[in-house]
């Protein structure tokens, strides 16, 4: 075989493998739960933001499939970039799985929207604050496709009042609350 038909299989192959790749990744996709995201309802202050974050509920994604004790938490770095350490456990195991990242402002002037990338710099995903807490004490974070949503806590049980305040303001974004999966924060069994 002469090298250059070897250079256009070998180019053929890369390219249906990067192809293959590309409608698993869209196929995979959670379906848009709201087709009008928001804008970010007020600034968000990153040295209040940063901590320990108890996710309450979510829309269910293939990166959390069956998660539950799931936290975030948010570190400042010198120079304005966020580390971040998300974990959580899958039903019947009992190690925490955990993803590092690291996240940029993408919005100076209100700090509630950023860049996050789990997988280095060849992919990065938007990060949201839609809204949060007067006190940083609750959070709901989305990103403009529609098709993610988070709802965090500092408190990993809150009062059942406050959390129906919270998957009310959840609607008011346009979001279907009962597309959430609620997130368990007791340890599986």
């Amino acid at each position: 075989m002469k090298q250059s038909t070897a250079i256009k299989i070998a180019t053929g192959v890369a390219a249906a493998a990067i192809g293959g790749l590309f409608l698993y990744s869209r196929a995979t996709r959670p379906p848009v739960i709201n087709p009008k995201v928001p804008q970010p309802a007020r600034p968000v202050d990153l040295a209040r933001y940063t901590g320990l974050w108890y996710e309450l509920a979510r829309h269910e994604n293939r990166f959390q499939k069956n998660m539950d004790a799931v936290t975030a938490e948010y570190t400042l770095d010198p120079g304005g970039k966020v580390s971040i350490v998300n974990s959580g456990l899958c039903a019947g195991e009992t190690e925490r799985d955990v993803a590092e990242g690291h996240a940029i402002v993408a919005d100076t002037q209100t700090g509630a929207k950023l860049k996050v990338s789990f997988f280095g710099p060849l992919y990065t995903g938007d990060y949201w604050v839609l809204d949060h807490g007067e006190n940083y004490d609750w959070s709901i974070v989305g990103e403009p496709s529609g098709r993610y949503l988070w709802l965090l806590s500092r408190d990993p049980h809150p009062a059942a009042d406050h959390l129906q305040m919270l998957f009310q303001r959840i609607e008011s974004l346009g979001y279907d609350r009962w597309a959430l999966r609620i997130t368990q924060q007791s340890p599986i069994e």
